[in-house]
């Protein structure tokens, strides 16, 4: 790891010739976790997508970042910020933002303070080698996977822009570049504590977490932080699995304090229902799969605990039993959220675990799409149960299974508000980002439409409630695009 007298203090900083007013609280709070750094120019920057309702959100005007300040979308000075993480278990005490800029944080509208981040904004001394790009695709993949997230009330990073940086990024074959302009509640992550506690500083460390409370849980204590985190982290990987989310690359660098979605890169949704699904092309062991998820996470809380240890009490054995025991929550905390939204999208209350057991079992056996057979089911609780049943082979056994989930009472409108009709399908992603690459942005126009309204079918898009076909999903995977 680099010496912290090494790493360039950064100044708080202000962007040239913008006329909008950033704060600089990460770099003057922790300054020795904050580089000084320029975005590589853009000549010509090009708009492709722009976040109009978020943009209002935050106090920005639209029609000002479509012309003069669409500078401010692509480029500027900022701070790249240092941390360390885990990746697929093996420990980098030295990652940090290799091709992103924290350009400061913003007050918006609704007086809520947030980052305003660049992704892909050129090399930092954190780049490990990396050119420090981005390519159109993978930014336009995380705009609309992260504002499809949004729209489905999951905890995320929203998408400001996706700004064409008129340069060729060098990949498997030559890319146009692309910025993405991101928008997080902060980006304080895991990796963040582990690189602080690995630098031996407690004062440092002290700091950061003082930063993240006064930032996410004010008034707590540096304990009742990590309780809070905790508690975040096991509703919000509970509402990745309602929707058959997989993140793709659970590294404890990419796990935020704040509980939001963070690293939009190999993310995709489950098709057929199956624990066991991955379409991450660097999880080669399934370490991430859909199932594992809970798992890892619980697994990344226990690193934030040996980071944050020293903050708990000054006797080391007392503080891993406090650290324990607000760690021993996360499997209760996990399975009350995952069973409370289960029943939602059942649509029924009381005990629901043998129905739910024996439900999963018979999607994972049959193959069923996952995304369909919710949204069909609340046809069932109308009385017809023909759309949903036709998913299975097993006829016999989801006639059975349905009888007794009808003898609950089912409530169909509470159903049809938490399951939802319109998800990024992951062969709609790919031929949209295919056609955006190539500078056709209809395609994804469309997409967004559908995905950022999931609730209730609507006319005309019947085309993007359709599971993928068999022979893609049985060889599709998704990529980090660094």
């Amino acid at each position: 790891m680099r010496p912290r007298s090494q790493v360039d203090r950064a100044a708080p900083g202000t962007l040239e010739d913008v006329d909008i007013s950033l704060s600089s609280d990460f770099a003057t709070a922790v300054p020795e976790m904050a580089v000084s750094w320029e975005a590589v120019p853009v000549a010509e920057p090009e708009l492709l997508l722009l976040n109009e309702p978020l943009a209002e959100e935050l106090g920005l005007d639209p029609a000002w970042l479509r012309g003069d300040g669409l500078p401010f979308l692509a480029g500027g000075r900022g701070v790249a910020q240092a941390y360390a993480g885990h990746q697929f278990g093996g420990y980098s005490p030295r990652l940090g933002d290799g091709r992103a800029l924290l350009l400061g944080e913003l007050t918006g509208a609704d007086g809520r303070l947030r980052d305003l981040h660049l992704k892909g904004s050129g090399r930092t001394p954190f780049a490990r080698g990396g050119d420090g790009l981005a390519a159109v695709g993978p930014m336009l993949r995380e705009y609309v996977v992260s504002e499809a997230m949004h729209a489905l009330g999951i905890p995320t990073t929203r998408s400001l822009a996706v700004v064409s940086t008129g340069a060729v990024v060098q990949r498997e074959e030559p890319l146009a570049g692309a910025v993405l302009a991101r928008v997080a509640s902060s980006h304080l992550r895991v990796g963040s504590f582990q690189y602080a506690r690995n630098t031996g500083d407690v004062d440092l460390l002290r700091r950061l977490a003082d930063l993240a409370i006064a930032r996410h849980y004010p008034g707590s204590t540096h304990l009742e932080l990590f309780d809070h985190v905790v508690a975040a982290q096991a509703s919000l990987v509970a509402r990745w699995m309602h929707v058959g989310f997989i993140h793709g690359v659970m590294n404890t660098d990419n796990m935020t304090i704040s509980g939001e979605t963070i690293d939009y890169g190999p993310c995709a949704f489950m098709e057929a229902y199956d624990t066991s699904t991955t379409y991450s092309s660097i999880d080669h062991r399934g370490r991430y799969a859909f199932g594992n998820q809970p798992i890892v996470a619980e697994w990344n809380l226990a690193r934030l605990a040996e980071a944050l240890l020293p903050l708990f009490a000054d006797d080391q054995d007392k503080a891993v039993e406090l650290a324990m025991e607000v760690l021993g929550t996360f499997s209760t905390r996990f399975e009350e959220a995952w069973i409370s939204g289960t029943r939602r999208k059942l649509g029924v209350s009381g005990e629901v675990k043998p129905l739910l057991k024996d439900l999963l079992v018979l999607m994972q056996e049959n193959h069923v799409d996952y995304t369909s057979f919710f949204h069909l089911l609340g046809k069932a609780a109308r009385g017809d149960a023909e759309p949903a049943r036709s998913l299975f082979l097993d006829l016999a056994g989801i006639d059975a299974w349905i009888a007794r989930w009808r003898e609950l009472g089912p409530d169909a409108e509470e159903m049809d508000r938490v399951n939802p009709v319109y998800i990024p399908r992951n062969h709609l992603v790919e031929e949209a980002l295919a056609a955006g690459a190539a500078g056709d942005l209809a395609p994804l126009h469309n997409l967004l439409e559908a995905v950022t309204s999931p609730y209730g079918e609507r006319p005309g898009l019947h085309h993007f409630a359709a599971p993928a076909p068999q022979d893609f999903s049985a060889t599709y995977r998704t990529f980090c695009g660094t």
